[in-house]
C-alpha cells in the first residue's frame, strides 16, 4: 500500500509555482487515504472554485502531482472520461486543463482532458460490470479496467 505524506504530495507537483503548492487545501480525509481503492489521487480545492489537483502514481513508483483548472464550461452533451472510459457514468464528466511543466509551460502550453468532474474513476472502474455473456470474468474484466485507467492517468501525467 503506497503511503503519502503531505511533504511528499506538495514536492510531487511538476506545474505549479511554489506558491500554488503552498496554498494548496489538502483533501478532505488526507490521514485516512485506502491507496489500495484508489489508483490516483483526485480532489478540486474548495477555497479555491475551479482548481484541482491530482497526484498520479508512474509505473516506476514514482509520484506526479498535476495542478489542473476546470473549463468554464461543461461539454455539450454527456462525454465519457478519458481516463475511466466509464460509458454508464453516475456522474458527470469535465475538461480539466493542466499547464505543462518547464519552459513550455512558463511560454503557455497547456493540455486537457474530460475526467470524472469529482475524481470519482476508481470508484468506477471498481464497479461490477455487467455480464456479457455466460462464463464472462468478471474479476478480469474489472482488473483490465483498473489496469486501463492506471494506464491512461500516468500517460496524461507524463504528458504534463
Amino acid at each position: 500500500m503506497l503511503t503519502l505524506t503531505e511533504k511528499a504530495l506538495r514536492a510531487s507537483f511538476v506545474n505549479a509555482s511554489r506558491k500554488e503548492v503552498a496554498d494548496l487545501t489538502l483533501p478532505p480525509g488526507f490521514d485516512a487515504i485506502d491507496w489500495d481503492r484508489l489508483d490516483y489521487l483526485g480532489w478540486r480545492d474548495p477555497k479555491l472554485g475551479k482548481r484541482a489537483y491530482a497526484i498520479v502514481p508512474m509505473l516506476d513508483d514514482a509520484l506526479i502531482g498535476i495542478l489542473l483548472r476546470q473549463a468554464d464550461r461543461a461539454p455539450r452533451s454527456r462525454a465519457q472520461c478519458s481516463w475511466c472510459s466509464d460509458v454508464t457514468l453516475p456522474n458527470d464528466v469535465v475538461l480539466y486543463t493542466a499547464r505543462r511543466s518547464g519552459k513550455s509551460g512558463r511560454n503557455g502550453d497547456t493540455v486537457g482532458t474530460l475526467i470524472c468532474e469529482d475524481f470519482e474513476c476508481s470508484r468506477n472502474v471498481r464497479r461490477t460490470p455487467t455480464l456479457a455473456y455466460e462464463g464472462f470474468d468478471v474479476e478480469a474484466a474489472r482488473q483490465e479496467r483498473i489496469d486501463d485507467l492506471q494506464l491512461r492517468a500516468a500517460s496524461f501525467a507524463s504528458g504534463v
